[in-house]
């Protein structure tokens, strides 16, 4: 039988290749959240390096209306390594028919954060830089608040009532 650290050294290739799957979007939940149809099953989808505003948040609704725009009822292709996050949603990269990635897009569009909690790639960093400076989207507001900061306050019941 295998030892645990040779099981480990065998099975972690599987996060270091990314796997392409193609399904159609059936359900945008919000900015960041999508429901793809793959093989038959509905796969809840949250978008790798990126982190849109909450609903209720500036620029919420337009971070869905974009994605919804983009992607809702169409082909997409998933790029991902098999992670999930905390609520069973599977963390990809949304690839467009036309080769664009929804999640780069997003952060052009000044309608996301890169979420550099979860991400080191510096490609995020550098087109949420520009969108910044362009005043893009959210960035055209006074004081932006990052969505994880976001939660953070309605977790903690600041500025409620």
């Amino acid at each position: 039988m295998f030892t645990y650290p040779i099981q480990l050294l065998l099975f972690s290739w599987l996060f270091l290749f990314p796997v392409k799957e193609t399904g159609k979007v059936i359900a945008v939940k919000d900015g960041d959240t999508i429901e793809v149809l793959l093989n038959g099953k509905v796969q809840r989808v949250r978008f790798a390096h990126i982190d849109c505003p909450e609903k209720n948040q500036p620029y919420g609704a337009k971070a869905k209306v974009y994605t919804s725009d983009k992607c809702f009822g169409k082909v997409i292709t998933l790029l991902h390594t098999g992670q999930y996050d905390r609520n069973k949603r599977l963390i990809a990269e949304v690839i467009l028919l036309n080769g664009d990635t929804l999640n780069r897009e997003l952060v052009k569009a000044g309608l996301a954060w890169h979420y550099k909690k979860y991400s080191a790639d510096s490609t995020y960093s550098l087109l949420e830089n520009r969108a910044r400076v362009t005043k893009k989207g959210l960035w055209a507001e006074k004081e932006p608040v990052a969505p994880w900061l976001w939660r953070n306050r309605k977790q903690s019941g600041v500025g409620s009532q």
